[in-house]
């Protein structure tokens, strides 16, 4: 757990008035947002643990937001509900990269169905890069092996 000092205090340049976008974000029930205490709003802030964790929402009010978040507490993992000020917490893009794969399949799906060939959306792992030689002028070839051990008695 990170001491509450370095978890409260804005960042360098950030400090002072908080920008109106914050307060104009419209939060949902069942966003995903991310956790980070904003030091100038001392109302509503997180407990230090939760500071950087990632929940859903499940409650809009006025001000604030209610948030579930997993806690590990010893062996087990409880949901946790929190209620948060908005100055604490953002938008999390953590599910942009699927839903953009999402479209991106679907899009190629639409095509292959109106073409009538198998196309697979599966991701495949990158293959490690083939073997090469690497040239340079003036670069002498050094050979590098370990030094045979010797007993000396």
């Amino acid at each position: 757990v990170v001491s509450t000092q370095s978890t409260g205090a804005r960042d360098y340049r950030k400090r002072g008035l908080i920008p109106l976008s914050t307060y104009m974000k419209c939060y949902r029930i069942g966003d995903i947002v991310d956790i980070k205490g904003c030091g100038t709003v001392t109302k509503g802030m997180p407990y230090k643990v939760y500071h950087g964790k990632t929940g859903r929402v499940y409650n809009v009010t006025k001000r604030a937001v209610g948030v579930i978040v997993n806690k590990r507490v010893k062996g087990r993992i409880l949901a946790k509900k929190i209620i948060l000020r908005v100055e604490h917490i953002r938008h999390s893009k953590c599910r942009d990269d699927f839903l953009k794969r999402v479209k991106e399949n679907e899009a190629v799906k639409k095509e292959a169905k109106a073409s009538g060939v198998y196309v697979c959306t599966r991701r495949a792992p990158v293959n490690p890069r083939s073997s090469h030689t690497v040239k340079g002028k003036g670069i002498t070839v050094e050979e590098v092996r370990p030094i045979r051990y010797e007993f000396i008695a």
